[in-house]
C-alpha cells in the first residue's frame, strides 16, 4: 500500500537528485520533457490525483534517443489506461494508485503497459503508512536512510550511523533567481552532477497516455507497484512500494528495450532496507502541507524526540539550502516574518530542518 508521499525538492534538485552514468561512464542529469517542470509542484503531503516526478526512458518520447538516455515528467497519481472511454478520468471507479505485484499479468489496465515497456520510477523523499491501533492509526514516514556524502555513492545502510551536515550555507534573507541554483551547486564545492543532499526514494512504476475521446492534451499516468511488506515494515503494514536501490536495479527497470518484462519483474522483491519514523497525526488531512508532516514524534512522550542518523540528514540539508530552488513563489517573506514562524526550540538536526523549513516560502 502507497497513498501517500512526499516530495520536495524543487525541480532542479529533482534532476540532480537523479544523476546517473550513462553507458560510456560519464555522469549525467536526465532534464525535464518540456513543460513538465512548471506541472510538478513539491510538497510534504502528496496524494493520488497530484503530480509527480517521474523518471523514465527518453526513447518513450524519442524513438532515436540513446537507448540509456533518461527523462523527468510529471505525471498524475493514478494510472489511466489509454483504452478508458470516458472523458473524465476522475468517473473511473476503481483506483490504480497502487499495483500489486502480483497480479501485473492479469489485469488489462496494467499488463498492457508492461507489455509496451512502460515503465517508470517514481520520486519521492519517502512515503506514509499508517499503523492500526486500537485507537485510530499511527502514521509513519518511511524513507532510504541517509548517510553524510553523495547519496548515489553511499553504500552503508545502517540508520544509526553517524552522521553529520554535508552542507554549510547561510540562509538567504530574500528568494533568489532560479539561475543561482548552478552558482550555490558550486559553493558547496560539489563536482558538477555530485549530490550530496537528501537520497530520492526510488519506486518502481508503470504509467500509461490516456488522450480524451474528443481530443485534447494527452494526459501521462502512474501506478506505484506493491509488494509484500519486508521484515522491519510488517509491524505497519503488510504492503509496500516495490523498492528498485541502487543506480543498476534503477537502469534495468527503465531499459524496456534490452531488458525483457518478464526479466524486469524479478527486481520487484520485499527488500529489508528502508528506515521510518513516526509521524503527527497532521498528515492525515490532505489538505496540510508544512514541514510538521515530517516531523518525528515520540509516541510515549509529549516532548520532542532525539533525532535518529537519518533524521538529522534528512532535517540538515534542507535547514541550510537556498530557498529560491524549492519554492515556487516569486516573492517571499520577509526576514522578521519567516523568523516569526520559527516556535519550537530546535533540539536536533531534524527540528532544524523543519524550522529552517518553515523560515522559507510554503511549499505548495
Amino acid at each position: 500500500m502507497c497513498g501517500r508521499t512526499a516530495c520536495t525538492l524543487a525541480p532542479d534538485e529533482v534532476s540532480r537528485a537523479c544523476s546517473y552514468r550513462n553507458r560510456g561512464g560519464r555522469r549525467r542529469q536526465p532534464r525535464w520533457r518540456d513543460g513538465d517542470a512548471d506541472k510538478y509542484r513539491p510538497s510534504y503531503n502528496k496524494n493520488p490525483q497530484s503530480m509527480s516526478p517521474v523518471l523514465l526512458s527518453q526513447r518513450h518520447f524519442d524513438k532515436d534517443a540513446p537507448v540509456d538516455k533518461r527523462v523527468l515528467a510529471s505525471m498524475r497519481w493514478g494510472l489511466v489506461p489509454s483504452w478508458f472511454k470516458e472523458d473524465d478520468p476522475s468517473k473511473m471507479r476503481y483506483s490504480t494508485s497502487n499495483c500489486r505485484s502480483e497480479n501485473i499479468l492479469e489485469k488489462k489496465s496494467y499488463k498492457d503497459p508492461l507489455k509496451k515497456g512502460q515503465r517508470c520510477v517514481v520520486l519521492a523523499d519517502g512515503f506514509y503508512e499508517w499503523k492500526k491501533q486500537e485507537k485510530g492509526k499511527q502514521p509513519f514516514f518511511i524513507y532510504f536512510p541517509q548517510t553524510q556524502g553523495s547519496s548515489q555513492e553511499k553504500t552503508n545502510l545502517n540508520q544509526d550511523e553517524p552522521t553529520t551536515p554535508a552542507r554549510k550555507k547561510k540562509n538567504s534573507e530574500t528568494a533568489c533567481p532560479a539561475e543561482e541554483a548552478s552558482s550555490d551547486f558550486k559553493e558547496r564545492g560539489e563536482a558538477a552532477g555530485d549530490w550530496t543532499g537528501w537520497k530520492l526514494l526510488t519506486m518502481a512504476g508503470l504509467f500509461d497516455c490516456w488522450t480524451p475521446p474528443d481530443g485534447g492534451e494527452p494526459l501521462y499516468s502512474y501506478s506505484v507497484i506493491t509488494v509484500n511488506a519486508s521484515p522491519n515494515l510488517q509491524s505497519i503494514h503488510d504492503r509496500m512500494p516495490a523498492i528498485l536501490d541502487g543506480e543498476e536495479e534503477v537502469r534495468r527497470w527503465l531499459d524496456f528495450g534490452q531488458v525483457k518484462s518478464l526479466d524486469a519483474l524479478k527486481l520487484l522483491k520485499s527488500k529489508d532496507i528502508l528506515t521510518f519514523h513516526p509521524v503527527s497525526s497532521i498528515v492525515n488531512n490532505t489538505r496540510n502541507n508544512s514541514p510538521e508532516c515530517l516531523q518525528p514524534v515520540d509516541l510515549n512522550s509529549k516532548k520532542e524526540p532525539k533525532p535518529t542518523a537519518s533524521g538529522k540528514m534528512m532535517m540538515s540539508w534542507l535547514t541550510s539550502s537556498s530557498p529560491s530552488k524549492r519554492k515556487v513563489p516569486n516573492t517571499c517573506e520577509r526576514k522578521e516574518e519567516r523568523e516569526s514562524k520559527v516556535q519550537r526550540k530546535s533540539t536536533g538536526a531534524m527540528q532544524q530542518w523543519n524550522q529552517g523549513a518553515n523560515k522559507k516560502q510554503r511549499v505548495k
